[in-house]
């Protein structure tokens, strides 16, 4: 499509659209701050209640949610990725001031999504907080055998 000389930084449309992509930004990010607050209380929880049994074994329990939330944190995360990059495309286009009207109504994460999930798999964010936690429900488990 041909260019639109109305489009620019100040114009109201631009605005509205950049605005909308931070706040999706935003909320992926949030979700995967909610999956680390969530996984470390559920397993907090689980390892009490088999802290009361006599089955040491009931400890390894808390390695389900705990990896249920690290898929959901890595899939969040590849959201963010996906969504910064499109955001990323978008102002780049806008600079060059080949930015069409169409783009405006146009949000969605852009390039593969494998490929983000893959980046996230090894993130930062990611195995600090997941491997300790693993860690520390197989040490628990350990210790609780009689």
């Amino acid at each position: 499509m041909a260019e639109n000389p109305n489009l620019n930084v100040e114009s109201p449309g631009v605005r509205t659209h950049i605005t909308v992509m931070q706040g999706v930004i935003q909320r992926m990010a949030e979700n995967s701050g909610s999956c680390k607050i969530w996984c470390i209380t559920i397993v907090a929880a689980v390892l009490v209640l088999v802290s009361r049994t006599e089955n040491s074994n009931h400890a390894l329990i808390a390695l389900v949610p705990a990896f249920l939330f690290l898929i959901l944190d890595i899939y969040y995360l590849a959201l963010e990725q996906s969504f910064r990059s499109s955001y990323n495309v978008f102002v780049e286009t806008l600079h060059k001031g080949e930015l069409s009207a169409s783009a405006l109504y146009d949000v969605k994460p852009s390039g593969s999504i494998w490929h983000h999930t893959w980046k996230s798999m090894r993130s930062f964010s990611i195995w600090p907080f997941y491997l300790p936690l693993g860690l520390t429900v197989v040490i628990v488990w350990q210790v609780m055998i009689p």
